[in-house]
């Protein structure tokens, strides 16, 4: 809630409180700087009716769907100006728990743009932004009706794409170029046949353990490390 309102610009919004604490006053400061931030301060039982979330005393009302910075891909593209870039896109992630998790790493890592198919997706909503802590609302994102469509694109525009896949090269043992794709696949069934096909290599994380796999976002988080690391220090 606080990073909504700290990326809202002139957008009128709606902060409704039922408690107060240390971090609810220092949310309601930054609201108090916003003159298109409304406080309201209501009973509990009439938060809880108003919205189905776990509030934890405080909510937030804004005018239209937030959710990142959203961007058209095409538009994107375009604009790309830089020599060195990273975008990741996920295939099939429906999990909003996990769509947070990543989001709060592409942040973290300076992600250039994050990538959903508009169907059979998890959406940038409440629930991924909460996950996110907050982190979400400042990744730029865009929704494409075909991944395969939108692979093809990123080559003609320099970028290499890289699947992630556990029969993939060791990720310590990849030359990446300036201009990188990372596809991940869904929790349960890895990369789809037509995306991975369109992957220039694949790429794994070595582990040890007893299962055969790391969770979506943990992987997603190590990657763009790994990418952030090269890309600030030699290799």
């Amino acid at each position: 809630i606080e990073e909504a309102i700290k990326t809202l610009g002139d957008s009128p919004a709606v902060l409704y409180v039922c408690r107060k604490n240390e971090r609810i006053q220092n949310i309601l400061r930054v609201a108090g700087a916003k003159p298109n931030v409304k406080i309201k301060r209501l009973a509990e039982a009439e938060l809880r009716r108003i919205t189905a979330a776990d509030h934890r005393g405080i909510a937030l009302e804004m005018g239209g769907a937030r959710g990142g910075n959203k961007t058209e891909f095409s538009l994107f593209l375009k604009n790309l100006k830089k020599e060195r870039a990273t975008v990741l896109l996920l295939d099939g992630l429906t999990d909003p728990g996990n769509l947070g998790a990543v989001l709060r790493s592409c942040d973290l890592f300076d992600l250039d743009l994050l990538v959903l198919p508009t169907r059979r997706s998890a959406k940038i909503n409440g629930t991924a932004l909460k996950a996110s802590a907050g982190a979400g609302v400042y990744v730029s994102y865009a929704e494409v009706n075909n991944l395969a469509r939108a692979i093809r694109e990123l080559k003609e525009h320099d970028f290499w794409v890289y699947g992630a896949d556990v029969e993939g090269e060791p990720v310590w043992s990849v030359k990446f170029p300036p201009r990188v794709a990372l596809l991940l696949g869904s929790e349960g069934g890895g990369l789809g046949r037509l995306t991975s096909e369109h992957c220039d290599q694949m790429v794994t994380i070595p582990t040890g353990g007893h299962i055969d796999s790391l969770n979506v976002s943990v992987a997603a988080g190590i990657l763009l490390y790994e990418l952030r690391r090269r890309s600030v220090s030699p290799v």
